[in-house]
């Protein structure tokens, strides 16, 4: 399989929101593990190590590996629950993966060689429309991240997902084979830019003269 980053885990014996309720009241976080063909499995989990993942950012296509007694299991993040108000985990799921096994997962699009594009050189402006693509790939070898080499993009070109490097072998969700990832837009003249701010100054004074 990918190489798989540890996740420490604690097991924990009771279900149902009273339980949940006293995990968290004891600073953790509950979760329960899914699929593989086996039974649901409960721990729980220091939230410090939850937001540490979200913030380095593609933790949905992050391939783990957490212990839950003797038995060491590849999984991934499926879904985190949050709080309303104060936005702390209340609980994660994650999914037992096998060898060969087929998952959808978001890969990150990573920009390359913005200071060597034709087109930023000359003026025009990155447009990134896609900052990950949802993809089908082998659980066995999930991307880190896609890379859009961009050093030969002019201004109104296009990049595709075709375009990307490390897709081999990937096939995107929708096979949208021709999806635009980004393209150089481009640059604003000064004129436009006042014609904008014109516009908007003169905006407030219509609607009072309306009223």
């Amino acid at each position: 399989m990918a190489e798989m980053q540890k996740l420490p885990v604690s097991p924990r014996e009771k279900a149902g929101k009273g339980a949940a309720r006293a995990v968290r009241r004891a600073g953790k976080v509950p979760g329960v593990i899914y699929g593989g063909g086996r039974e649901p499995a409960l721990f729980e989990i220091d939230p410090r190590i939850i937001d540490k993942e979200l913030n380095r950012g593609g933790w949905q296509s992050r391939l783990y590996e957490v212990q839950l007694g003797d038995r060491r299991q590849p999984v991934l993040m499926r879904e985190i629950q949050f709080h309303p108000v104060t936005d702390a985990p209340l609980h994660i799921d994650l999914q037992r993966m096998r060898p060969g096994q087929k998952v959808h997962v978001q890969i990150p699009v990573v920009v390359e060689n913005e200071e060597e594009c034709q087109g930023v050189r000359a003026g025009g402006v990155v447009n990134l429309i896609r900052h990950s693509v949802e993809v089908e790939v082998d659980v066995e070898h999930i991307p880190e991240h896609f890379i859009a080499d961009i050093a030969a993009l002019e201004i109104a070109d296009n990049l595709r997902w075709e375009d990307l490097k490390g897709i081999e072998g990937i096939t995107p969700v929708g096979h949208l084979e021709d999806l635009v990832i980004l393209s150089i837009a481009a640059p604003v003249s000064e004129e436009a830019e006042a014609d904008e701010e014109e516009a908007s100054e003169e905006a407030p004074e219509a609607e009072t003269a309306e009223g």
